[in-house]
Parts: C-alpha cells; structure tokens; sequence
C-alpha cells in the first residue's frame, strides 16, 4: 500500500459518453489490481445484458463487488476502485422502499447519501465515481422524475465539491474541468 493515496476523482457525462471506460482505464493505470464497485439492480434482460458487457470489457485484474446501497460496509484501503455509477446508487436509495420513494423528501434521500458518501471515502483509497449530468436536458412533466434529477444534481454538487479531479466526457472526449 502506498502511504496516503486518498484521492476522489468524479467522472460525468451524458450516457454513453464514454465515463466508464474512462473510469477503467484511469483506474488500470494506477494499479494492477483495481476494484469494480457495481451499484446496478438488474430490472430486466437488456439491462443485464448491458451488464454483461461491461463485465466482459474487464480482465480478470478487477476485483469485482455488486453493492447496491451501503458502500461502506466494503473495506477499500489501499485499492483504486472505480464506482459506476452514482446515479444508479441515488435510484436504489431512492427506491429501497418503493412506497416511501413516493412520499420520501429529496432532502432526506440526499442527506443519507452523503453520509454513506462520506463513510466509504474515509477509508485510505483512490475512488473513482461515475455518474450522469441528467439534468442538462429539458425539465420533465413527471414529478417523480423532477425530484430524482434535483437529487441527483444536488449529490454530484457534493461529490465535486469534495473531489481532487472531476472530469466530463463529452462524445467519448475527457474534458478536466477539476484538478
């Protein structure tokens, strides 16, 4: 392990912009033996397939987790570890109990993930977030949908704010706006 290599770096971007390969190939080149920390809830057969995909892109090096909401609870010291992606996470806290997901305030939803944020990024390690600029299209007519992207939004706010580096893939191109 080497001595005090904490460092958060954010990754954003539309969808299909290019951030989890850009993930896994900023974590391959710090380390050997990076961790996939895969926060996905498979709903259906295209999205386990999509899965599939991004399980075959990466060689046997990766240590792989499936972590849907307590990030935490996984020791990291010492690793690299890439987490792909926030916005997924964000949805299975929101969706934990898909009654209280009607009813349940952002603000109580963001204040649990940026506790849990806070607890996983304690430990001595490098962590690379992946996550979704869902808000940069238009406002939606779902109330629902309004509330997920105010939160989701509002947690990349907290998670660059505390980043060392945050970068935006646009078209498969990193742009640094962080470092």
């Amino acid at each position: 392990m080497r001595p005090n290599m904490k460092k958060i770096t954010l990754i954003t971007g539309g969808q299909r912009s290019g951030k989890s390969q850009k993930a896994e190939e900023l974590a391959l080149s710090l380390s050997e033996t990076p961790v996939y920390l895969a926060t996905a809830h498979i709903w259906d057969e295209e999205f386990r397939q999509r899965v599939v995909a991004h399980q075959q892109r990466r060689g046997p090096q990766w240590t792989n987790i499936e972590e849907e909401q307590k990030l935490s609870r996984h020791d990291v010291t010492g690793r690299v570890v890439v987490i792909d992606c926030v916005t997924l996470w964000l949805t299975n806290l929101l969706y934990n109990n898909s009654e209280a997901s009607e009813t349940q305030e952002v603000s109580e939803v963001l204040q649990t993930a940026k506790a849990e944020f806070d607890r996983f990024t304690a430990q001595d390690a490098t962590f690379i977030f992946v996550t979704n600029e869902i808000g940069s299209g238009g406002v939606s007519t779902n109330a629902l949908q309004r509330r997920f992207t105010d939160l989701q939004g509002w947690m990349n706010q907290y998670i660059a704010a505390k980043a060392d580096e945050v970068i935006l893939m646009v078209s498969g191109i990193p742009l640094n706006i962080k470092h």
